[in-house]
């Protein structure tokens, strides 16, 4: 096997690691996939937006800036990691609640007769409380199915279960305890020859994975930013809403939204566009850092992103056989990297107590149940060695 240094010698985004708070000590961090080491350059961004835009404009920050700010976040993620046009993507509220008004608005506008919401049993658990939540303020049916747990929806099991009364399917495209890689355009095909519309959750590919949401016809996607686009704990997740689908109406009508915000008059009208699915006032705060991430995820290409993302994920595979097959370790996630997103499960009845031993170690994966510890390797601020690294100690916290 090629060793970590070699690896790194010939790693051509290597030199981005230094960009990252912490990337450079010992601790080795597997849990990318969950929260993103934040940027260098985001501290020094926080302190300029406090004493010079915050604290300099105040008030006229909203004119000048702020207000559109949500829709020109949107477009350069869309850009550099969406495969989106301009006029689509906004940024505002949390993964849940944008989820929730896309799924109402989905189901809403669906024609009469279609009452079913689809979605599998191993999806995100808030994708599934959403839906069920959903479907009972609505008087609708949620159609289960059934994945496997170290894979996910096939375009085959998709076409099995929608039908005429599929009004929309909501699925992860990485499936986050196995990372399995859903086929995103072939599953939209089935569902919109069935006569449904599909809501793709990104929150385990956006800044991973590429996506090309125009290409693949996409309806509606959500996905968060505190994972691979490192906004921070509780950043703003994002919206995508296809141009042809925006006349659907959300059902969290804030003024934000409005089609003249300050006009304040006795009743809603929506506005033009992706603007009206912004309810509230928009987190321009907890912005910041996001925009950080995604100007070097641009600077660095998202498909050099991925094969890196494939590069580390292919290698903690190769040291899972080589360390802790033996030890009756399996890996839980596709081996095919062109059906793997950017984490690896690894299975074994102690990965609890090995999980909670690694972290007194500066070792910090995290724990999925049943038996299952995630290996999310981020992209940039990961090295081979750190990945060696790591499943070395995994190795001794289950032999020690």
């Amino acid at each position: 096997m090629t060793t970590a240094a070699d690896l790194d010698a010939a790693d051509p985004l290597a030199h981005l690691r230094d960009r990252f708070v912490g990337a450079t000590t010992d601790l080795v961090y597997f849990d990318g996939n969950s929260l993103g080491r934040p940027l260098v350059a985001t501290a020094e961004r926080v302190r300029s937006f406090v004493e010079d835009e915050w604290g300099g404009r105040l008030i006229r920050g909203w004119d000048e800036r702020w207000y559109d700010q949500p829709l020109v976040l949107g477009d350069e993620i869309a850009r550099v990691c969406l495969g989106a046009a301009p006029g689509q993507t906004f940024v505002g509220d949390s993964t849940t609640v944008l989820l929730y008004k896309l799924i109402r608005a989905a189901v809403d506008g669906a024609p009469a007769g279609r009452d079913e919401i689809v979605i599998d049993d191993d999806s995100f658990p808030t994708d599934r409380y959403l839906v069920e939540g959903i479907a009972a303020e609505r008087g609708l049916t949620v159609r289960w199915l059934e994945v496997d747990r170290d894979s996910g929806p096939s375009p085959e099991a998709v076409a099995a279960v929608v039908g005429e009364r599929t009004a929309v399917v909501v699925l992860c495209h990485v499936a986050y305890r196995s990372g399995f890689l859903a086929d995103v355009p072939a599953i939209t095909r089935v569902v919109h020859d069935a006569g449904g519309l599909v809501l793709w959750d990104l929150c385990h590919s956006a800044g991973s994975v590429p996506t090309e949401l125009d290409a693949w016809d996409v309806d509606l996607a959500v996905g968060c930013t505190y994972k691979y686009l490192n906004g921070g704990p509780g950043s703003p997740a994002f919206g995508y809403v296809a141009t042809r689908h925006q006349h659907l109406r959300q059902p969290v009508q804030g003024w934000m939204g409005h089609a003249d915000p300050f006009l304040m008059g006795p009743g809603y009208t929506p506005a033009e566009g992706v603007r009206r699915y912004i309810s509230g006032t928009p987190p321009i705060s907890a912005m910041l850092a996001m925009a950080d991430m995604v100007a070097l995820v641009d600077e660095a290409g998202i498909d050099a992103v991925r094969a890196k993302s494939v590069a580390l994920t292919s290698y903690a595979i190769d040291l899972a056989d080589e360390l802790l097959a033996d030890h009756g370790v399996t890996v839980a996630s596709p081996r095919d990297p062109e059906r793997r997103g950017g984490h690896v499960t690894l299975h074994h009845p102690r990965m609890k107590e090995v999980v909670a031993a690694l972290w007194e170690r500066d070792v910090i994966p995290d724990y999925r149940d049943p038996g299952g510890l995630r290996v999310g390797l981020s992209p940039l601020s990961t090295s081979f060695d750190e990945v060696r690294r790591g499943m070395e100690a995994i190795r001794d916290a289950l032999t020690g």
